[in-house]
């Protein structure tokens, strides 16, 4: 079992990540995690904040020589900005009154958080509340993906639509392209009309949101189960995207275009098996890689609805937690879009959600006795006449 906890708040001192369940015998470095970390700080319509911080995450603890130990493994990231907020976000008790927060700003979690928690100042809300947190999610992340590359899987992500633009593609998708894209989009026509929406919405002091694309290759069949609610593949997947700031909807594969067809455009036809190698394929994924609460085979293919930031430049009409009365909400730095980088946390999450149902279902405390254990499922699944003995 894999999960993973995170501390820490926007402008404080830093972020706190533990992960525990990794295996022992995994090669991880800080170069590898920092890596995922700078591919979270592009994409165009970042506000400023990225030119401040370089995130990199130190491991402290579960790692010797490069090689993961089994044991929980514990990393730090500096907030840089921290030197700017060190009274304002002081740990210790300070002199005098320190400056509130009262505007508060719809759409974000100012509101239900002042009122759940008791507060009076909205940014002991806001600071926890921010995409900031993300940062320690992607280094999380960053572990599970080293450890599905040992399994020959891989998780990527691509920018479906901003601000209305959406990316067209025929399914073949050149990553490296994607990662060079200042959007993360799959297709060259659309790239410019993505960056152009988000350029008139801050030319508006607006913002804007989209849908990204995480697709997982390489994932055996068999993952997750049909057979308890929070066991299902799909479940848990949703679970882990809906989690992100700012995300209002979830879909695996076609899901959202399926209510509008009959079932016999929805479902992929199994062909029949040629090569045992290979074997259950499809020339179709509408179903996004998941059937009954488990992997397929196919490609994990799920999209996640971002919402325009709730954060703007001409903020919306609001009131004051004080008073009640009308003021303008809150302004707090930052993006214009995050929808590229969300393409980043989307793969991390998905990731760790993958690694935990990948050791769920084939166990290990080290990755040898975990490949050892997959290989053997592996040669299983087959048709039966080619399996040995029938299962009773």
């Amino acid at each position: 079992m894999i999960r993973f906890l995170t501390a820490g708040e926007s402008h404080g001192p830093g972020l706190l990540i533990i992960v525990e369940g990794v295996p022992a015998g995994l090669p991880l470095t800080e170069e590898y995690i920092g890596n995922h970390l700078a591919r979270r700080q592009k994409g165009y319509g970042r506000g400023g904040r990225m030119l401040i911080e370089k995130d990199w995450a130190h491991i402290t603890s579960g790692v010797r020589h490069g090689t993961t130990l089994g044991s929980p493994i514990g990393m730090t990231l500096e907030n840089k900005d921290w030197v700017n907020w060190q009274e304002p976000m002081s740990i210790a008790p300070i002199e005098g009154e320190a400056k509130r927060v009262t505007r508060i700003r719809p759409g974000h979690a100012d509101l239900p958080g002042t009122m759940k928690y008791g507060f009076d100042d909205v940014r002991n809300v806001l600071e926890r509340a921010s995409a900031r947190e993300t940062a320690a999610r992607v280094s999380a992340g960053a572990v599970a993906l080293r450890f599905l590359e040992e399994f020959d899987i891989h998780v990527h992500s691509h920018s479906l639509s901003i601000g209305g633009q959406w990316s067209r593609t025929d399914g073949d998708i050149d990553w490296a392209q994607v990662e060079e894209s200042p959007v993360r989009s799959a297709d060259l026509e659309a790239e410019p009309l993505m960056m152009k929406a988000i350029d008139d919405a801050k030319e508006a002091g607006d913002t804007v949101g989209g849908v990204v694309e995480v697709v997982a290759t390489g994932v055996p069949i068999g993952l997750g189960s049909h057979v308890h609610w929070d066991r299902k593949i799909d479940a848990r997947i949703a679970h882990a995207l809906m989690s992100i700031n700012a995300v209002k909807a979830v879909s695996i594969g076609e899901g959202w275009e399926s209510v509008e067809q009959r079932g016999s455009q929805v479902h992929d036809v199994i062909e029949p098996v040629e090569d045992l190698s290979q074997p259950w394929q499809r020339n179709t994924n509408r179903s996004g890689g998941t059937e009954g609460g488990m992997t397929n085979g196919m490609p994990l293919v799920s999209r996640f609805a971002i919402k325009p930031i709730s954060t703007l430049v001409n903020p919306l009409p609001s009131v004051d937690l004080d008073t009640g009365e009308l003021v303008q909400a809150h302004y707090e730095r930052s993006d214009v879009c995050q929808v590229p980088p969300a393409g980043v946390i989307g793969e991390s999450m998905v990731a760790l959600i993958l690694a935990d149902v990948f050791l769920e279902k084939f166990g290990g405390d080290n990755v040898a006795e975990t490949r050892r254990n997959y290989l053997a499922y592996q040669e299983t699944v087959v048709p039966r006449a080619f399996s040995g003995p029938k299962a009773s």
